[in-house]
This record gives C-alpha cells, structure tokens and sequence, in this order.
C-alpha cells in the first residue's frame, strides 16, 4: 500500500509534536507544512529535512496531491481551513475544538460524509492508555455506581487573546468525562474571572449533570502555580484518581467507601459503615496518546473506518462549550445543553436526581 501523502498546516506550539508523530508512522510521508510564521517553518525544516515543501499559504498544500492535512491552527480559524480542505477532497485531522460554532461543525459533517472523507478531531486523551484504563474500571463495574467526578486542569498557561480558558482547557475534560460515562451532559453551569485580561476569562468553574444523575465539576485556569491534570471518579465502591502529571502511577484505585447501614427516624440514631482498604496503582501499558491518535487517523484513512473522535464528537463537546459560554453570561446560571438559551429554571430539580 502506498503511504499516505500528508500536510501540516499550523506549526505553532502543538503543530511540532505532530509532525514528529506522524514523520515516524512508517505509513505515512509527511510532504509539506504550512504556517504564517516563515520562522517556525525554517525551525521545522531544520528538525525535519524529509519535509521538502513550506509555505505561509495553507491552500498552495492544496496542489501537492496529498491525501491528506493535519489542522492546528488556532481554533477560531478552524471551520474555514477544514472547509477548504474537504472541498479539496482531503482527509482531516482537527486539533480541538473542532470548531466555535456548532453550526459550523454540522455543515463540516455533512461536506465530510458527502466527499466520502474522513473527518477526526484531536480529543487526545481519549487514546491516552489511562483513560482508556479508568473507562474500563468503570464499564466492569469496579467502582460501582459512579457518585460523581471531578477535574482540575491548572497551571501558568499559555494566555490567548480572544477566546478564554473554558474554549481553551475544557474541551480536553469534557471529552474524557462524555468518554467515560458514555453520555452527554443536559446541563451545565459555569462561573469565571478575567484576572489578566479585560473581558477574556482565565479562570472558571463547570459543573456539568449527565441524564444518569451523576455530577461533575471541572476546575480550569491558566493562573496557577501548579501545573495539576486530575480527575477523580468517586464511586459506592471504590475511588479512583487519574493524574496525568504523575511519571508512572498515573491511576490509583482507592478502596474506600461508605454507605448507611439503617435508617431510622432521627438523625442522631442514623448510622453509616466506612470501609478504608488498600490503595494500590495498577499497571497501565503507557503508549504516547498522541502517537496512539496519528495513528488512528491513518488507520480510519487507509480502512475506511469512521474514527474514534469523529465530528460528532467534536459536536458533543462544542455543544457543552456553548452552553457554559451562555451560562458564563449569565452569571452562572445552569443552561441546557444544545438548546439555545433557554435555562434550567430550577437547579434543585437536577439535584434531585442525584438524591433519588
């Protein structure tokens, strides 16, 4: 089988990581990057000499006779590129989000599906071993029934100057926890601060409700001291933490619990059983994420396979994120996922279910 000719438009802070990735596939021949910065393509050639072709023209790609491009410019420019890559008979691959707008979003699916191309989002962390690890915890059971989660993506982050930290940050946490408990959230509610720039938020909070009663909280900033990548799965069994940060022991499964062991009419007579157990790191088979998705996205190409990440992944995440842009709005009030603006009128309904 031939390899598949592939380009690289935007070689800015995540562009370098897939050249690398895919330059090492040895299916693939990586023919030729695109960025507006000449600078960063003389870096790049210098790196990968096997690139023969730079331009600051993402469309002079277009005459290469690729198979395919890789998108990693910055977000709001996506919808645009990706069209003129479809248009182009090319196959996508799309650094999150796959784009601002989920109208956007939809027409990209149906042009994808119309020139038979595939059409894949960069939610890295759904090929990260140790997601893939803590998901299947979950679907076995061995936590139980999942309570609820929470994450924190933190750290002195990289400032963008039009979008926040929520377009920024939470695309990566809110793909993990739809991958997770396979289900979209119905309503979400976000609070946030623009400490560094006027208008544009650089810390929030997200607390997300899923149709199963389960709640998540996502805690998110580029204005911390401490770079912290965690999630924690907390269930009537056991308990679980995922920290992305740590080297090697990279999950812990905690088992600890409590549950009531009667009821009675007073809160005083009521009485609860904790269990504290072992906590031990079980071993996880660590695989670059990225390599695992470069991979992928060829795989899908070369078999006519609809990816792992496709659009409406990309949609699933894109709608949550618009949804808590209304709510940041509106000063934290919950709002519905994909249903324009119209709010939860009454959070303790949501809440309710949680308690049932």
């Amino acid at each position: 089988m031939n390899p598949v000719r592939l380009g690289v438009i935007g070689i800015g802070y995540w562009g370098p990581n897939l050249v690398r990735n895919f330059v090492e596939l040895p299916s693939v021949e990586v023919i030729a990057a695109a960025d507006i910065n000449s600078v960063r393509l003389d870096q790049l050639s210098r790196r990968f000499p096997q690139v023969k072709h730079t331009t600051i023209d993402h469309r002079d790609l277009f005459q290469l006779g690729l198979d395919a491009v890789v998108v990693s410019t910055p977000p709001e420019t996506h919808a645009p590129i990706v069209t003129e890559a479809l248009e182009n008979d090319l196959h996508v691959l799309v650094e999150k989000p796959l784009a601002t707008r989920s109208d956007d979003i939809r027409r990209l699916m149906a042009l994808a599906d119309s020139r038979q191309r595939v059409l894949m989002v960069g939610h890295t962390f759904e090929y990260n071993p140790a997601v893939r690890a803590l998901k299947q915890m979950i679907d076995e059971g061995a936590l139980g029934t999942i309570r609820y989660i929470d994450a924190v993506r933190v750290g002195l982050g990289l400032f963008h100057p039009t979008l926040n930290v929520v377009w920024d940050l939470a695309p990566h946490d809110i793909s993990i926890l739809i991958n997770l408990l396979g289900e979209s959230p119905f309503s979400v509610s976000t609070r946030g601060i623009a400490c560094v720039q006027d208008s544009i938020e650089d810390v929030a909070y997200m607390t997300l409700m899923f149709p199963s009663g389960i709640l998540a909280h996502i805690r998110m900033s580029w204005l911390d001291p401490c770079k912290t990548r965690r999630i924690t799965v907390v269930g009537s069994k056991q308990m679980a933490v995922y920290d992305d940060v740590e080297a090697q022991e990279k999950i812990k499964l905690y088992d600890k619990s409590v549950s009531p062991i009667r009821r009675t009419e007073t809160f005083g007579e009521f009485q609860f059983s904790y269990h504290y157990g072992n906590v031990v790191s079980p071993y996880v088979h660590f695989e670059e994420p990225l390599r695992i998705e470069c991979a992928h996205f060829i795989e899908c190409i070369e078999e006519g396979r609809r990816p792992l990440t496709d659009g409406a992944s990309g949609l699933r995440v894109v709608e949550v994120i618009e949804a808590a842009q209304r709510s940041l709005r509106a000063g934290g009030s919950p709002m519905l996922v994909a249903d324009g603006t119209q709010p939860v009128h009454d959070w303790s309904e949501d809440l309710a279910m949680v308690v049932e």
